[in-house]
């Protein structure tokens, strides 16, 4: 396909010329992934073949835009916009998230039109309905933008499977992937289902460095509060900037304490998943239209907004992820061959080591990356129940197409019919019950035993599974929606409580029909909502590169004087972590013994293996008391010391304690709860109500003590041990650990070492009951016996 002489005038009138990575697209005969520098023109490059084959459009859907941020494709439309407008182009373009009116959705299904831009979550639903053939029977054309952030989780995996059934409605559909940041191209393209890679030329470097800050870095928190001068000064020099924070309890606190000290009065606005729709809204316009000198933003910001204004990033709190980092600084100077201008701000002295090795990854263009594990079989039993949602379907058929889908490609027959039979029958324990007798067999074709099962099948699709949220709004007729907290927040608020939304301060007054009422109280202390959906832990490969830097003293010129002189410090007093070796120290402190690991292992592991060796300890007879992890390190307190750290440490000891304690343990069980929720084990939303959190924590509970005790060997046992150990537990990431320091380096010390000082002012212990503190109360009271004379 040739660019036609009216787009080559549109480009020229723009002052442009077609980049060699569009007119490549524009001529692959088959599905291409397209690698390109942020502000490469990636998105017009998967429009472009639209655009071009709808100067005529045939009626009917003829392209599909998925992107797994709604916002993403608000932005999408708006640029769209332009071209379609100076071309005369007839073309109907609509989006479809969880924005998008019913009506309107509604009409959609019989009137699509020619371009729709949507979620994974929209199109699994879609799909689901008895129309879908008709409304993608014309399709031609999907466009699959930043992949790689949809790759890294159960919702890339739905997108695949959706993807196959669509090739099977539309066998001459053509797919295009869009990515800017990807460490390994060839394995994306394998999780598309094969594909061409296109690579674009990936432009300057950029201008990315840390913040001067007038200040050092505390020893410990993760707020960044000590930089909030040098971070508005920043502001003040920049048009726009995008501050990044990695919590949003975090950017609501940063944005209010910004705003304390905002005496110039700049206009910043706030930005999160939890805020009301309509504020994001207004957020994301005044970005556009220019009016706004800088947003606070999480996630919700990462990927693909195209404000060509923001000529900063600021990144505050270390970015934990080389690959999101390098998208964060590609949102400043959104244009191509113009180097992205990004600061760096870490929360605290430990975060200073991450922040210099993320960017000399930066620099040698290291991205990280895990290798993705097989497609998981909860998403596949949710696409079995939908796939019946829109008719009768032959199992056979059913296995080919989904075994299409990149990453089911090496799905066993027998996975897929566990997965059929759990979707018709809830499993052996299970069939017994009506309410998950859901599928029949007729004719040889596999359907809804009920079809009005359809309706709340529907209601529960998607992968993402967060902590209950409860909606906030102002109190008074019509009042304001200011966005959601978890319910776990709202069941500690009281009438009179303060707390923060949307950058400002609130006072509970009630809770009604499930949505709390609040009045604005400015003038209050607040307390902080804590949303706990989006914790992110540092990558593997950033982990090994703190490591070694940290153990290289060559390298330490790198680092600020006083990082430099802390380590040092450590070396002489003790020992550096470095790479092959698991240096760890035991010294007293206030009457007890401590116990610190560097491990680099990320915060879940470490916090797992705290779990195992305190248990250990406890049959040893050491009397732990308690501990708490962080990304690199584990420290344990106790009555007695650890005097040799290597038979807490055996792998196979730990293989064995991890079985014993996962049975019965809450973490199972709340891995049990997301993997049956995505299964369609569990329903939180029904007609007419919504389980709350407690309720479906309560019926999970239920069922997964029923399973193990009835039914050890279910489907949803099998997925939640292998998610357990995989993702809340992260056991892999520990016996990594083990498998790459194979010498352990054990220091006795007489006091704190200097690395251990800043575990020791960190959030998160974790108490112990056990013999300890049986021993210290025994201690306790046989002092008081001898104080009365009674001993």
């Amino acid at each position: 396909m040739n660019l036609p002489p009216d787009f080559q005038d549109w480009f020229t009138r723009q002052g442009w010329q077609p980049h060699p990575h569009q007119i490549a697209l524009l001529e692959a005969p088959g599905d291409s992934l397209l690698i390109a520098p942020t502000g490469g023109g990636k998105t017009l490059a998967g429009f472009l073949p639209s655009l071009v084959e709808l100067r005529d459009p045939p009626g009917g859907m003829h392209t599909l835009y998925v992107s797994p941020l709604k916002a993403l494709t608000a932005d999408i439309a708006r640029n769209l916009s332009r071209p379609v407008a100076d071309l005369g182009l007839n073309i109907r373009i609509e989006d479809r998230t969880g924005d998008t009116r019913a009506s309107q959705r509604a009409r959609q299904r019989v009137d699509p039109p020619d371009i729709l831009l949507t979620t994974p979550e929209s199109l699994a639903l879609m799909l689901s309905y008895e129309q879908a053939p008709a409304i993608f029977r014309g399709l031609r054309r999907v466009v699959l933008d930043e992949l790689h952030a949809l790759a890294e989780n159960k919702r890339g995996d739905q997108l695949m499977l959706c993807l196959a059934r669509l090739k099977t409605l539309a066998p001459d559909l053509q797919v295009t992937g869009l990515s800017a940041t990807v460490e390994a191209p060839e394995q994306l393209a394998g999780f598309m289902g094969g594909a061409e890679v296109i690579h674009a030329d990936p432009g300057p470097d950029p201008d990315i460095a840390m913040l001067p800050t007038s200040r050092p870095a505390p020893w410990s928190g993760g707020g960044g509060h000590y930089a909030v001068p040098d971070v508005l000064a920043g502001v003040a020099r920049a048009n726009t900037t995008i501050i990044f924070i990695n919590t949003r309890a975090q950017a609501e606190l940063f944005f209010q304490a910004l705003w304390a000290e905002n005496d110039a009065n700049l206009p910043i606005g706030l930005h999160h998943g939890s805020l009301a729709r309509e504020a994001r809204q207004r957020v994301e316009a005044a970005m556009a239209a220019g009016e706004l000198r800088a947003v606070v933003a999480t996630g919700s910001l990462d990927l693909g907004i195209d404000w060509g204004a923001v000529d900063l990033v600021i990144q505050v709190g270390a970015p934990r992820n080389v690959k999101r980092l390098v998208q964060r600084i590609g949102r400043a100077n959104h244009r191509y061959n113009a180097p992205s201008r990004a600061r760096i701000v870490p929360a605290n002295r430990f975060e200073v080591i991450e922040c210099v090795a993320a960017l000399e990854a930066v620099q040698q263009r290291d991205l990280d990356g895990d290798p993705r594990g097989p497609g998981p079989l909860d998403v596949l039993c949710q696409h079995i129940l939908l796939t019946a949602c829109a008719g009768p379907f032959d199992a056979d058929a059913l296995y080919a197409e989904v075994s299409r889908a990149g990453p089911y490609r090496d799905l066993s027959r027998d996975d897929f019919d566990a997965c059929v039979e759990f979707a018709a029958t809830g499993g052996y324990a299970l069939r017994a019950y009506d309410r998950w007798q859901r599928l029949m067999l007729r004719d040889g074709l596999w359907r809804l035993r009920d079809p009005r099962a359809a309706r709340d099948l529907r209601m529960n699709v998607g992968t993402i599974v967060e902590a209950e949220m409860v909606k906030v709004r102002l109190r008074g007729r019509g009042g304001v929606p200011l966005g959601e907290v978890e319910e776990s927040f709202a069941a500690t608020l009281e009438p009179g409580d303060t707390f923060l939304i949307g950058g400002q301060t609130v006072r509970y007054e009630g809770l009604r029909e499930m949505v709390i009422e609040v009045t604005r109280q400015p003038t209050r202390e607040p307390k902080i909502a804590v949303y706990s959906g989006l914790k992110l832990a540092t990558s593997t490969q950033l982990s090994h590169r703190v490591q070694a830097l940290i153990g290289t003293p060559a390298a330490h010129d790198l680092l600020p004087p006083d990082t430099r002189d802390w380590l040092a410090l450590q070396g002489r007093v003790s020992a550096l972590p470095r790479a092959g070796v698991l240096v760890s120290e035991s010294f007293p402190h206030q009457g007890r013994w401590h116990f610190a690991l560097y491990g680099f292992a990320g915060r879940n592991a470490l916090q797992t293996l705290g779990l195992l060796m305190s248990r250990t300890m406890e049959e040893a007879g050491l009397g732990p008391l308690g501990f708490l992890s962080t990304d690199y390190a584990l420290l344990i307190w106790s009555l007695d010391p650890v005097t040799d750290p290597a038979p807490l440490l055996d792998p196979e000891a730990l293989r064995d304690g991890l079985g014993d304690w996962l049975g019965g343990n809450a973490v199972m069980k709340r891995s049990f709860r997301n993997v049956a929720t995505i299964a369609g084990l569990i329903q939180r939303n029904l007609p007419g109500q919504r389980k709350s959190g407690r309720q479906a924590t309560f019926s999970s509970d239920i069922l997964y003590d029923t399973l193990r005790k009835y039914d050890p060997d279910h489907l949803m046992l099998r997925i939640t041990a292998d998610e357990a150990r995989r993702g809340l537990v992260d056991f892999d990431r520990i016996e990594e650990m083990l498998a790459r320091s194979d010498r352990y380096d054990h220091r006795m010390l007489e006091r704190v070492s200097p690395l251990a000082a800043p575990l020791l002012l960190e959030a998160g212990r974790v108490p112990i009951a056990g013999q300890g503190r049986q021993r210290l109360a025994e201690a306790e009271a046989a002092a008081l016996m001898a104080e009365a004379g009674l001993a």
